[in-house]
């Protein structure tokens, strides 16, 4: 009763005061640091951060308003409300209005607003207005796509989110501390717990728990550290882990070079430690730079700069042709402002304004599609890399195996079932504080040996030396009730054998021999031919005479025995392998685990196996002898991290598209360096930080439908560039013809632009489209040098039937003449728009349009109105305004015959061009 009373007392203390003893922390705080939190500059922060690392932990821990147990949820709730939440200023969203200027301001939409401008004051108004609603419909359709996209990217991401673990505590407890301060009582405490939150939710004074794998949340002060190595790469560019104290060892003033403090964007690589936080978002180190910070933005993809370089050829294409209409039709016709007018409509035409409209749609759906199959993208741009990915490297276990492991058996090096051996590896489980892997889950599933042990009365953890990826093992050192210390040791077992100098054989402990030596490995190989995954255990007695151990320690072991694992394949790894070959993509396994436990694996799932590599020999190859080496085999086993990274970049540099697919700590190097990195929800933070698709199922046949739909985004995108290419190359072809033969324009500029307009609003619905299977089925890579190739080869055969037109509307239908141009400039309006709408459905695919490959509804009914109001502005009543006159009925079998021609013109074109250079 007493705690209820005292909680709800507090409770309103900290409401009905405006949280008055947080403020006063706070302003200890901004005293202690000596600055204004909301005036901060990264140097201001430097100075903040040196005191905060030299200042003694109990005032620092008081300035923060908080203790070793943590704040209680409520307490950080309120100062979430009052500091924020944990994000730097480029993670939170745009206002607005500064996004709709960003989907203005790029150069096609800048292009055309000085076009318009031109426009308005040589006076020629409907031109403006036809241009001003070109760029406003590609402006306001991309705001619209990017903010449905970055809504649901937003939704997507908070499925994945990163997590940080903080002690939390009883806000009765907090309430105790408050009523011991003023009215001298004491209440009853309820032991402060862990839990898991996001990242976004740590605020200043929460005490978060690390272990490796984890990535720093927020601007910290070390409480505690064992072996604690951290990985500064982001903040310092050095590559080599940094390890950390709780207390400085320099006095310098480069808070990085401090050994107590860590920074938000780094991560733990080894080791456990407890830390309080100082500073969340904007306001940390990384915070402060972020606006300053370039080395964290990735190279443009190959499709990034592919789509650049077509822009730029399309702008030089525009800025060779212009002025070359400008000059004939001036020279030709007399007029130099209605030249001039009609150059700035070509001008226009040229113009792929709608290129990022496109390009965001499309990825966006893909984005959202994506989802639909359990597949998050973190980065729109690795959609395109996701459908060129030609070759999967994957680790093994929870890929091809069930990610469920199996503690099969627990002997001792004779082969025979041993409970010491058990009870030694659960002691050396429990107490471990870093990273639990599947290995540690299936030891402590064994319930039974925890009430056996009295673990909670007879036992105490003294000291604990961390795993980590070139030792291959970790240590806990235990207490049995005071009388000596047991330092229990696991790990790989060459790992272990090698600090190893006795045996235990019975009851009998004898000296690791040479030989046997040999009948150890021998008996490990034919566990690990049988698909087990094998664990060495070890351990001496110490007397109690101290309290801290380290790596020196791990010497003259007792090798006690074995535990064995299980590790089975999945039944959907064999069809999802399959698939996977079948779509192109070649997977390859890199593994630390042991070489006979993959090989089994692989044997049992179907992967056909061209040669397994070592990491001992991988050591000791040259990159050229790598690169051979990976192109031929496609196992890769007992790997350290800097060994995947290193075969993964091998693999890039050869020509493929990499893919990686981890979710250890061990795989981050490779994730980063990979075209495309592939985690799982489930994985480790910095796994997930470092890669570009996160799986929320961790199965080979999400992966294959993850990339199909990927190939799907890609090859639509690359519809709507061929077209416009192509398109903008014909019709300039055939206006450079009509310039230099007719006494007139051949058609008006105000004519051209809403030809042009018209054109674009066919194209949005492209991200919609279907696409051919046979174009799912490889891989899909961007070649900007076949985009160029493909203009010159399409562009023209449109002009041929534009040329036809000039002829038709000449000779049969009597506009020869400056009377008659109207007449003229109507029949290739219609006939120009037709033929642009059909290349839509055209070049979509290689097959014969609506009978081999029918587009997906959204592109035949945009064509189709499209067309449909191509022909009423000529025919209807409007035909005045665009200056335009109403065609004979003849006209349109002409016009039927012509579009007849030009598809089966086109088709042939189309089946030359994929014999000669492939359909892409």
């Amino acid at each position: 009763m007493a705690v209820s009373i005292m909680k709800n007392l507090y409770v309103r203390f900290l409401h009905g005061h405006g949280m008055a003893r947080h403020f006063r922390s706070l302003a200890i705080w901004d005293a202690f640091r000596g600055e204004d939190a909301s005036r901060q500059m990264p140097s201001d922060i430097s100075q903040r951060l040196v005191k905060a690392a030299h200042a003694p932990i109990d005032p620092l821990l008081a300035s923060l308003g908080t203790t070793t147990a943590g704040l209680s949820a409520e307490r950080a709730a309120l100062i979430r409300r009052d500091v924020g939440t944990n994000e730097v200023s480029h993670d939170q969203p745009l206002p607005w209005w500064h996004h709709l200027w960003l989907c203005y301001s790029n150069p096609f939409n800048l292009l055309l607003t000085l076009l318009a401008a031109i426009s308005y004051y040589t006076g020629d108004m409907k031109a403006t207005t036809v241009i001003t609603s070109m760029v406003a419909l590609s402006t306001v359709l991309r705001f619209v796509q990017e903010t449905r996209s970055n809504r649901a990217a937003d939704a997507l991401k908070a499925l994945v989110s990163n997590k940080a673990m903080v002690m939390r505590r009883d806000l009765a407890d907090e309430a105790a501390d408050e009523a011991r301060q003023f009215f001298e009582i004491s209440l009853k405490r309820r032991p402060p717990h862990q839990e898991d939150i996001p990242l976004r939710d740590v605020v200043p004074g929460d005490i978060v728990v690390l272990s490796a794998g984890d990535m720093i949340p927020a601007d910290l002060r070390l409480l505690s550290a064992k072996d604690l190595f951290v990985s500064q790469a982001a903040m310092t560019g050095e590559s080599l882990p940094v390890e950390k104290f709780v207390e400085p060892r320099s006095a310098g003033a480069n808070p990085l070079e401090l050994e107590n403090l860590l920074f938000m964007g780094t991560n733990v690589v080894s080791g456990a430690g407890t830390a309080v936080v100082l500073e969340t978002g904007s306001r940390t180190y990384f915070g402060a730079l972020a606006h300053q910070v370039t080395a964290t933005d990735r190279a443009p993809t190959a499709f990034q700069s592919g789509v650049n370089r077509v822009s730029w050829l399309l702008i030089r294409f525009m800025a060779v042709m212009v002025p070359l209409v400008l000059l004939l039709n001036g020279y030709t016709k007399g007029d130099w402002l209605e030249a001039f007018l009609f150059a700035l409509s070509i001008a226009v035409g040229l113009t792929p304004e709608m290129l990022p409209m496109i390009v965001t749609s499309t990825l966006a759906k893909g984005a959202v599609a994506l989802s639909r199959q359990k597949v998050i993208v973190k980065r729109l741009d690795a959609i395109q890399n996701f459908g060129a990915m030609n070759v999967l490297c994957t680790d093994k276990t929870g890929t091809l195996t069930q990610d469920k492991i199996f503690l099969e058996r627990h002997s001792d090096i004779a082969g025979e079932e041993n409970e010491e051996v058990l009870r030694l590896a659960y002691l050396n489980s429990h107490y471990q504080t870093g990273l639990k892997n599947l290995l540690d889950v299936a030891v402590l599933e064994h319930v039974e040996v925890h009430r056996e042990l009295g673990i909670g009365t007879n036992y105490r953890k003294v000291d604990e030396i961390p795993f980590d990826f070139q030792r291959r093992r970790m240590s806990v050192v235990v207490a049995e009730r005071e009388d000596h210390h047991e330092l229990i040791c696991k790990g790989a077992v060459e790992e272990v054998l090698q600090v190893c100098t006795s045996v235990r054989e019975g009851e009998r402990t004898v000296p690791l021999t040479p030989e046997k030596l040999a009948e150890l490995r021998e008996a490990t190989a034919e566990l690990n031919a049988q698909g087990l995954r094998v664990v060495a255990v070890a351990m001496k007695e110490e007397p109690p005479k101290r309290e801290v151990y380290g790596v020196a320690d791990e010497r003259e072991l007792t090798l006690m025995g074995y535990i064995a694992f299980l590790d089975p394949p999945k039944e959907s790894t064999a069809p999802a392998l399959q698939a996977l070959k079948a779509n192109g993509i070649e997977v390859k396994i890199l593994t630390g685990d042991n070489e006979l436990v993959t090989a089994k694996i692989c044997r049992e799932v179907g992967l056909e196996q061209r040669g397994i590599v070592l990491g001992s020999q991988i050591e000791a190859m040259s990159d050229a002898e790598l690169a051979k080496a990976a192109a031929e085999a496609n196992v890769f086993a007992k790997l350290s991290p800097a060994q995947k990274e290193r075969i993964v970049r091998t693999l890039k540099s050869s020509g493929n598209v990499v893919g990686f697919m981890g979710d250890g700590i061990n795989d981050a190097p490779a994730l980063r360096t990979a075209d495309i990195g592939i985690s799982v929800d489930s994985a480790v933070d910095i796994a997930k930080e470092a890669a570009d698709i996160i799986l929320l199922e961790k199965s080979l046949m999400v992966l294959e439908e993850g990339v199909i739909e990927g190939r799907r985004t890609f090859a639509n995108m690359l519809k709507y560039i061929k077209m416009t290419a192509s398109s903008n190359f014909g019709n300039v072809f055939s206006v450079l013809v009509a310039s230099a033969f007719l006494p007139f324009l051949p058609m008006l500029p105000m004519q051209l632009l809403v030809q042009n307009l018209l054109y674009d609003i066919s194209q949005i619905a492209i991200p919609f489209d279907h696409v051919d299977a046979e174009l799912l089925g490889k891989p899909q890579r961007w070649n900007p040098d076949d985009i160029g190739r493909f203009m010159i080869w399409f562009g023209p055969v449109s002009s041929v039937f534009d040329i036809t037109t000039f002829w038709l509307m000449w000779h049969v239908f009597g506009a020869n003449s400056g009377a008659q141009q109207s007449l003229f400039q109507s029949g290739w309006f219609v006939e120009g728009l037709l033929s642009q709408t059909l290349i839509v459905h055209m070049i979509r695919t290689r097959k014969i349009p609506f009978i081999q490959s029918t587009a997906a509804w959204p592109v035949l009914g945009m064509t189709a109105a499209v067309m449909a109001a191509g022909i009423y502005f000529a025919q209807g009543p409007w035909s005045y305004y665009f200056k335009m006159t109403p065609l004979p009925a003849t006209y349109f079998a002409y016009l039927a015959a012509i579009l007849v021609a030009y598809v089966v013109l086109t088709q042939a074109m189309k089946t030359f061009y994929t014999r000669r250079y492939g359909w892409q």
